[in-house]
């Protein structure tokens, strides 16, 4: 299996981001020539390549991959998909999971699919408002459901690390389109969602 280490990024941008991040240490008051800090430009420049590694990738591109003609017609979930994202506003992690729901219009997508648009969309600078909107639009605008629904909850960083240093908060945000607009939908896919929980 290929890990994020062995994804050959381009050499140029590897080498314009290890200039700033040796810019950086120096600002903050460090050496960059000090042993231990020597390949550090060189790491976070690659970290933050993979972390932003969603700005590469189609997710509508994804779906239509692996999509699929069938007459199924009841609630399709993929719940408890773990995702890692970086918040827009400084820079730090924000992680938890997602819950997607749609019901199915002639058209069907396969299951990992659901789980690559969510790992395509928390890989970019991100707050989780916009990206549960952006994983709810995908799915709706790529296989026309009659509804889609996503939950997204999630441990913020910024607010653990600094500002408030609340560590125990969970932030959940919520979108929905077509058939979930119904109270009686959406309470039934929150209940599923909630089950072995």
């Amino acid at each position: 299996m290929m890990t994020t280490d062995m994804i050959n990024w381009p050499e140029e941008k590897v080498q314009k981001l290890m200039g700033h991040y040796r810019e950086i240490l120096s600002l903050l008051g460090e050496d960059p020539e000090r042993e231990g800090l020597l390949k550090t430009p060189e790491r976070v420049a690659k970290a933050m390549l993979t972390l932003t590694r969603g700005y590469e990738m189609d997710p509508k591109a994804v779906l239509n991959a692996a999509k699929f003609q069938e007459e199924y017609s009841q609630m399709v979930i993929v719940k408890d998909i773990d995702f890692f994202s970086l918040c827009e506003h400084h820079m730090l992690p924000f992680y938890g999971k997602a819950h997607v729901a749609y019901i199915p219009n002639g058209y069907i997508t396969g299951l990992s699919k659901i789980a690559r648009v969510v790992d395509i969309f928390s890989h970019r600078l991100q707050v989780q408002e916009r990206m549960t909107l952006q994983i709810k639009e995908c799915i709706q605008e790529t296989l026309n459901p009659l509804g889609v629904m996503v939950v997204v909850e999630a441990k913020h960083m910024c607010m653990q690390m600094r500002g408030v240093e609340k560590q125990n908060s969970i932030t959940t945000t919520s979108d929905f389109t077509g058939a979930f607009n119904q109270a009686k939908t959406r309470e039934e896919f929150m209940n599923l969602i909630r089950n072995n929980h």
